[in-house]
């Protein structure tokens, strides 16, 4: 005798997923009316889908809570906003502690140092990335010095790539990878 129902559970909701009404995601399934952002609640597809741990985001509220922060990000010229996302479910993070310690950088707040350059940057100039901060002319690929944003951006190390120099650098090495159709690899 066959066994009627089952299936997957649906990630957001936990109810079993039919495959008529199944989204499949980094390994999960989810009903169709369940593949939605966890902030603003849009609903998602392949293209416009972001995973962190287990949670899934669209894009623009992914780059609003994990991508880079700071003047020249996410407005546009000459705007600008003091919305840090509060009114989407998301928490500000303020750091705890200020690695200055003097008594007047701990009153008043000190700059932070720069990741690349070691000097200080102040909050007209500061973008996080990586969880560091950075001056906005310091926030390069390390590797080409091509100029980074959230959707740019890998980390290794506490370095900051752009996806192209990740990938030739650090990515999967071997035929087919990284060089392109008929390219000449010089051996040095």
């Amino acid at each position: 005798m066959p066994v009627w129902g089952g299936g997957n559970k649906c990630g957001a909701c936990g109810r079993t997923v039919y495959h008529a009404e199944e989204v499949q995601c980094d390994g999960r399934s989810f009903h169709r009316c369940c593949f939605l952002c966890m902030v603003c609640r849009k609903n998602l597809d392949s293209t416009t889908v972001a995973i962190h741990d287990e949670e899934i985001y669209c894009k623009s509220c992914y780059g609003k809570k994990y991508g880079p922060k700071g003047y020249g990000y996410g407005q546009g010229a000459g705007t600008l906003n003091m919305d840090r996302g509060e009114r989407l479910g998301i928490k500000p993070e303020r750091p705890t502690t200020n690695p200055n310690t003097s008594k007047f950088a701990q009153k008043y707040g000190g700059a932070e140092k720069c990741s690349r350059c070691g000097d200080s940057v102040y909050a007209a100039e500061k973008i996080i990335g990586a969880g560091k901060p950075w001056h906005k002319n310091c926030f390069r690929c390390a590797k080409c010095g091509k100029s980074l944003e959230s959707t740019t951006l890998t980390e290794k190390e506490g370095e900051i790539y752009c996806k192209g120099c990740y990938a030739k650098n650090f990515g999967p090495k071997g035929f087919g990878y990284g060089q392109g159709a008929g390219a000449l690899v010089h051996a040095q």
